[in-house]
Protein backbone atom coordinates (compact mmCIF):
# COMPACT_ATOMS: atom_id res chain seq x y z
CA UNK A 1 0.00 0.00 0.00
CA UNK A 2 1.07 3.13 -0.78
CA UNK A 3 1.06 6.42 -2.63
CA UNK A 4 3.46 5.21 -5.62
CA UNK A 5 5.66 2.29 -5.50
CA UNK A 6 8.74 4.36 -4.60
CA UNK A 7 6.83 5.12 -1.81
CA UNK A 8 5.55 1.98 -0.67
CA UNK A 9 9.27 0.49 -1.04
CA UNK A 10 10.09 3.34 1.34
CA UNK A 11 8.18 2.49 3.86
CA UNK A 12 8.75 -1.33 3.68
CA UNK A 13 12.75 -0.70 3.97
CA UNK A 14 11.60 1.13 6.88
CA UNK A 15 9.27 -0.95 8.19
CA UNK A 16 11.54 -3.80 7.44
CA UNK A 17 14.83 -1.91 9.64
CA UNK A 18 12.72 -1.31 12.14
CA UNK A 19 11.83 -4.80 13.05
CA UNK A 20 15.04 -6.10 12.14
CA UNK A 21 16.72 -3.84 14.45
CA UNK A 22 14.66 -2.20 17.38
CA UNK A 23 17.87 -0.92 18.96
CA UNK A 24 17.66 1.55 16.21
CA UNK A 25 17.30 5.09 17.23
CA UNK A 26 14.62 7.11 16.14
CA UNK A 27 14.10 10.93 16.52
CA UNK A 28 10.34 12.33 16.87
CA UNK A 29 10.17 15.01 14.41
CA UNK A 30 7.65 17.62 13.62
CA UNK A 31 6.47 17.45 10.08
CA UNK A 32 7.86 15.98 6.84
CA UNK A 33 10.14 12.82 8.07
CA UNK A 34 11.70 9.62 6.11
CA UNK A 35 8.60 8.25 4.92
CA UNK A 36 7.56 11.92 3.30
CA UNK A 37 10.95 12.08 1.72
CA UNK A 38 9.62 9.79 -1.37
CA UNK A 39 5.94 10.93 -1.29
CA UNK A 40 5.26 11.64 -4.90
CA UNK A 41 5.31 15.32 -7.06
CA UNK A 42 2.07 14.91 -7.68
CA UNK A 43 -0.61 17.19 -6.74
CA UNK A 44 -0.64 18.76 -2.75
CA UNK A 45 1.85 17.78 -0.46
CA UNK A 46 -0.40 15.57 1.51
CA UNK A 47 2.94 15.14 4.40
CA UNK A 48 2.53 19.15 5.53
CA UNK A 49 -1.63 19.05 6.05
CA UNK A 50 -3.05 20.26 8.96
CA UNK A 51 -4.74 16.92 9.33
CA UNK A 52 -1.28 15.19 9.49
CA UNK A 53 -0.21 17.17 12.46
CA UNK A 54 -2.84 16.73 14.33
CA UNK A 55 -2.59 13.20 13.78
CA UNK A 56 0.86 13.22 14.95
CA UNK A 57 0.15 15.27 17.96
CA UNK A 58 -2.53 12.97 18.58
CA UNK A 59 -0.88 9.61 18.48
CA UNK A 60 2.22 11.62 20.36
CA UNK A 61 0.24 12.05 23.72
CA UNK A 62 -1.52 9.33 23.60
CA UNK A 63 1.91 7.64 23.74
CA UNK A 64 3.14 10.29 26.06
CA UNK A 65 6.23 11.45 23.75
CA UNK A 66 7.41 14.74 22.38
CA UNK A 67 8.32 16.17 19.82
CA UNK A 68 12.78 15.77 19.92
CA UNK A 69 12.78 13.02 22.13
CA UNK A 70 15.64 10.50 20.88
CA UNK A 71 14.02 6.82 21.69
CA UNK A 72 15.15 3.32 20.41
CA UNK A 73 12.23 1.65 18.55
CA UNK A 74 11.87 -0.84 21.24
CA UNK A 75 11.06 1.54 23.42
CA UNK A 76 8.44 3.51 21.55
CA UNK A 77 7.01 -0.16 20.52
CA UNK A 78 7.04 -0.18 25.36
CA UNK A 79 5.11 3.09 24.98
CA UNK A 80 2.84 1.44 22.85
CA UNK A 81 2.16 -1.46 25.09
CA UNK A 82 1.58 0.84 28.12
CA UNK A 83 -1.02 3.10 26.34
CA UNK A 84 -2.13 2.22 22.75
CA UNK A 85 -5.33 -0.54 22.25
CA UNK A 86 -6.13 -1.11 18.77
CA UNK A 87 -9.18 0.92 18.55
CA UNK A 88 -7.46 4.02 19.12
CA UNK A 89 -6.68 3.76 15.47
CA UNK A 90 -10.11 4.49 14.50
CA UNK A 91 -9.91 7.79 17.11
CA UNK A 92 -6.46 8.86 16.83
CA UNK A 93 -6.54 8.17 12.94
CA UNK A 94 -10.31 9.50 12.00
CA UNK A 95 -9.24 11.43 9.14
CA UNK A 96 -6.24 8.72 7.54
CA UNK A 97 -7.33 7.31 4.17
CA UNK A 98 -6.09 4.08 5.27
CA UNK A 99 -7.81 3.89 8.44
CA UNK A 100 -10.07 1.34 6.43
CA UNK A 101 -7.62 -1.54 5.52
CA UNK A 102 -7.49 -2.45 9.30
CA UNK A 103 -3.89 -2.94 9.32
CA UNK A 104 -3.01 -0.43 11.81
CA UNK A 105 -5.14 -2.00 14.41
CA UNK A 106 -3.50 -5.54 13.40
CA UNK A 107 -0.26 -3.98 13.87
CA UNK A 108 -0.99 -2.57 17.33
CA UNK A 109 -2.59 -5.91 18.38
CA UNK A 110 1.17 -8.05 17.67
CA UNK A 111 3.00 -4.97 19.32
CA UNK A 112 0.68 -6.02 21.94
CA UNK A 113 1.24 -9.74 22.25
CA UNK A 114 5.00 -9.15 21.63
CA UNK A 115 5.42 -9.88 18.42
CA UNK A 116 7.01 -6.78 17.16
CA UNK A 117 6.59 -5.52 13.45
CA UNK A 118 5.45 -7.91 11.17
CA UNK A 119 7.54 -9.58 8.60
CA UNK A 120 6.43 -7.75 4.97
CA UNK A 121 6.37 -10.51 2.41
Amino acid sequence: MGYSQEFAENMTLLHQSLRDNPKQWIQLVSGPDQLCEKYPNSGEYHCQDNSIYEMDAAILEKLGLKIGQFLKWEEIETHIKKNVIPSDIQTVCKNCSWRSYGVCEEGIQEVLEGKGLRKIK
